[in-house]
């Protein structure tokens, strides 16, 4: 409409943009929503991970629901820094060299979690690798924090000897 007006009051200017700059200008989020949509999707992460963990104690499919929902909330409280830095960026820090294994360990036990119970059918290693989610995703989340595995580390050998 506004193309017309522009024509029928003789002021059409050659406003031909490209693709590219047509997505990113439809693709960009003000910092508030970007924010509103972080916490959506970081609490309904949290909230799957509860409902997993009450789910947990069904009688027959209680602990394959337990493993989805408490992997679906992983994969939410990740995907929701996506809307903070974009989904590049984020996987870039994902794969920097300082939390490449984190990274790895993290993914590889999301996945074993998911075989677990759906393929091999094992019940104990489903909840073994729950557990190795659990300490692979804080091992990775404190990495975004400076200083702090060195501080996990120091304390942990601490209390060893």
């Amino acid at each position: 409409m506004d193309k017309l007006r522009r024509v029928l009051s003789g002021r059409e200017e050659n406003e031909e943009v490209g693709l590219t700059a047509q997505i990113l200008d439809g693709t960009t989020l003000s910092f508030s929503t970007r924010v509103k949509w972080f916490v959506i999707c970081f609490a309904s992460g949290i909230l799957c991970s509860i409902l997993g963990t009450a789910l947990l104690f069904l009688p027959k499919a209680g602990l394959n629901l337990f493993a989805v929902f408490y992997t679906l909330g992983n994969v939410a409280a990740i995907s929701s820094t996506c809307f903070l830095m974009g989904p590049l960026k984020q996987l870039k820090r994902m794969f920097e060299p300082t939390r490449l294994i984190a990274t790895i360990m993290m993914l590889l036990f999301l996945v074993l979690t998911l075989c677990a119970v759906f393929w091999w059918h094992k019940k104990g290693l489903a909840i073994i690798f729950c557990v190795l989610q659990f300490l692979a995703m804080t091992w990775y989340s404190i990495s975004y924090i400076p200083f702090a595995r060195d501080a996990v580390l120091k304390c942990f050998t601490s209390c060893l000897s």
